[in-house]
């Protein structure tokens, strides 16, 4: 039988964020590595027929926490024998924390880093992975980053996004412009409150939700109920559907 979980609003993940870090003592760097391999993994087996090996593919990132786990999911890809390339929203210098500690760990493995750019003369792509901007967003995509998103909209290449499609309002459910058109979605931590809205299906694609190691009685601390305790008890990644009642099943 399908089992019901609970939407998060951009509150509640904020808190959830938090508590993991203060109370848990569970590290960013920990939470993005976790994000990371689910996004690879779940790559792999979508879109990559079970091995990325000889496989050209793009990575999309902003300077934030998503883009962080964007280049986590492009080291290891790399590492699992795809050709990856990835562009970047801001310069080197601009990036900090542990976002910047995931770009060096790239520099140093000599995986090409493009810096304010759009992709050109690649090649055929496999796959574009979205990691541009993440549940935090403020306003309708500018600059580079919009270029990046109109860039990734009319590729014949499958889009992977990690967390929310860039361009979607979490909270909301709505999707500005312009905004990414996924053909799939690793969300983390739990489905957001506004995917329950028809209007931006098209944008996540078929969604799945990732186990990035959230103990289950932080939920249930920042007030969010539903059977979230065994979610990931056979598998770390799992597909989310939803029922006409646009609960999320899974």
């Amino acid at each position: 039988m399908a089992a019901t979980i609970p939407f998060i609003t951009t509150e509640q993940m904020i808190e959830v964020d938090r508590a993991m870090i203060e109370d848990y003592h569970i590290d960013l760097v920990q939470m993005m590595e976790n994000a990371g391999r689910n996004l690879a993994h779940l790559a792999r087996q979508q879109f990559l027929d079970g091995s990325p090996q000889n496989k050209t593919i793009i990575v999309l990132a902003g300077r934030g926490g998503n883009g962080g786990g964007a280049l986590v999911c492009a080291r290891r890809l790399h590492n699992w024998g795809a050709s990856v390339h990835v562009f970047l929203t801001k310069s080197r210098k601009s990036f900090t924390g542990v976002p910047a500690h995931q770009l060096d760990i790239l520099d140093r493995m000599n995986i090409p880093l493009i810096f304010g750019k759009i992709p050109l003369a690649i090649g055929k792509t496999h796959l574009i992975v979205d990691g541009l901007i993440g549940y935090s967003l403020s306003g309708a995509p500018r600059g580079l980053t919009a270029k990046l998103i109109e860039w990734a909209n009319v590729q014949p290449a499958p889009v992977l996004a990690l967390d929310v499609p860039s361009g979607i309002d979490a909270t909301k459910g709505i999707a500005l412009r312009p905004c990414i058109i996924a053909d799939a979605t690793l969300t983390l931590a739990l489905p957001k409150i506004g995917f329950k809205s028809p209007a931006i299906r098209k944008n996540i694609g078929k969604l799945f939700l990732a186990d990035i190691s959230v103990p289950p009685e932080l939920f249930i601390k920042a007030g969010i109920t539903g059977r979230i305790k065994h979610v990931f008890t056979q598998e770390d990644i799992i597909r989310v559907k939803f029922s006409a009642e646009t609960n999320s099943k899974i």
